[in-house]
């Protein structure tokens, strides 16, 4: 009997189990540092008494330090297997979080903590996750990442929805007549699930991650290094892919937003205002697989494009004060609305290297390269945000803040069109050389 459908079978479910094993570990190594205060930011703000721009502060602190560990960590992937830098960078966050267990912590010792994280969800894990996934995807890289990021999306939706039921049960049966003592109680309950979400999803990724090296091969690593980001930086479509992450990012920590405008414009309570930050997680999945979908068979770019142009026209939609700040309905449509657009551009932007010419072998420093550039918003959104969210009240501070949002979103198309254009010209450039090769 021939073995070849067994070994068959057998691939088939290495894929699979690879892709679980990505999409977990791109999720869980984000649970503490980031869904935790997008989902309950109102209560983290009371809990730990800080105001929203000390909470900026805290991610400016995570930013600054994950800038420099961007362009060190890319070339960490390309030289070593995926597996193991990700296994340690999910068990090192998972320790991190640890500190949150006992209680609120000052906003000094939050800042130390999300400078740790900066490390541990950067260094070792950001650029190893980005080359797996393209590797894994290897012809079809929009529907690789936009697997990646939808099938993220589904379990931060679950994730997040569990976590608010779970946040509501500890809390009195009227959240509005809750103490702080326990509403502290009621997250701690929450960070406790998250942190042993993040320790359990490193053994689901060292026992399901495949030991491959970046070069193909089972043990040695690839002889690439930091000597290669000189190429890549040469390469003029890795900075306006840059420049859209830059862009995108900036729409994506704007959905951080939600929860706060919910309570401040529309009068909800903390459960309301965090079911409506879960909202946005449960468009994630449909919205990147169709992206991704899309992007393999028209272009990235133009799926891109039309997300930019999309986000500029609601983002400037809500600054100029046509969304009604009374009905529940109107913020919902205006949620929903916009993140279909913030996580198509995340199921994308990655899947841009083939367009861009940049080599497999160069993905890891690549993606340092590009995410150097793009994440630059961990540092300066957060305070902004901060101020600009508290220097009125209601929805004032929020409509300044899409202003800023829909100023990105254009600067996003500006981008993409330039990208765009460098592409075809590379494209026929190519054709004219396979021409005359031919001939």
């Amino acid at each position: 009997m021939s073995t070849a459908p067994k070994a068959k079978a057998s691939s088939r479910l290495r894929r699979v189990l690879g892709m679980i094993a990505l999409v977990a570990a791109a999720e869980a190594v984000f649970l503490l540092p980031f869904v935790l205060p997008r989902v309950f930011r109102p209560t983290m703000l009371e809990v730990f008494d800080i105001s929203n721009t000390e909470l900026g502060m805290a991610f400016s602190a995570y930013g600054t330090v994950a800038l420099f560990a961007y362009i060190l960590g890319g070339p960490l992937a390309d030289r070593f297997p995926a597996r193991k830098l990700m296994t340690v960078a999910l068990l090192s966050t998972a320790v991190l979080g640890i500190p949150l267990l006992g209680g609120p912590v000052s906003f000094r010792a939050l800042s130390l903590l999300y400078a740790g994280w900066g490390l541990t969800t950067i260094l070792l894990f950001w650029a190893a996750l980005i080359r797996a996934t393209r590797e894994w995807g290897e012809a079809d890289p929009g529907f690789a990442f936009g697997m990646l990021d939808g099938a993220r999306g589904l379990l931060a939706a679950v994730t997040a929805s569990v976590s608010v039921a779970a946040f509501a049960l500890l809390l009195p049966d009227d959240p509005e007549l809750a103490t702080v003592a326990e509403k502290a109680a009621a997250l701690r309950g929450v960070t406790v699930g998250y942190v042993v979400m993040v320790a359990c999803t490193a053994v689901i990724v060292w026992f399901c991650l495949g030991e491959r090296a970046p070069d193909g091969r089972s043990e040695s690593p690839a002889a690439v290094g930091f000597r290669d980001v000189p190429q890549v930086l040469r390469m003029p479509r890795v900075w306006l892919q840059a420049g859209i992450v830059v862009c995108a990012y900036v729409a994506f920590k704007g959905s951080d937003d939600f929860g706060l405008m919910a309570r401040d414009g529309f009068g909800m309570d903390d459960v309301e205002a965090a079911s409506v930050g879960t909202l946005s997680f449960w468009i994630r999945p449909v919205a990147a697989l169709t992206a991704g979908w899309v992007a393999d068979r028209v272009a990235g770019n133009k799926v891109v494009l039309v997300c930019f142009a999309s986000l500029a026209v609601g983002d400037f939609a809500v600054w100029s004060g046509l969304l009604p700040a009374g009905p529940a309905w109107s913020l919902y449509v205006a949620v929903a609305g916009t993140s279909v657009f913030i996580y198509a551009l995340r199921g994308v932007y990655f899947a841009l290297f083939d367009e861009a010419g940049v080599p497999v072998a160069l993905t890891g420093t690549a993606a340092g390269v590009v995410s150097f550039v793009g994440y630059t918003p961990d540092i300066f959104f957060g305070p902004l945000m901060g101020v600009l969210t508290d220097s009125a009240e209601g929805m004032l501070g929020h409509q300044r803040l899409f202003g800023v949002l829909a100023l990105f979103a254009l600067l996003g198309v500006a981008c993409t069109l330039m990208f765009g254009k460098l592409t075809a010209a590379a494209a026929q450039a190519e054709a004219v050389s396979s021409g005359s090769r031919s001939s």
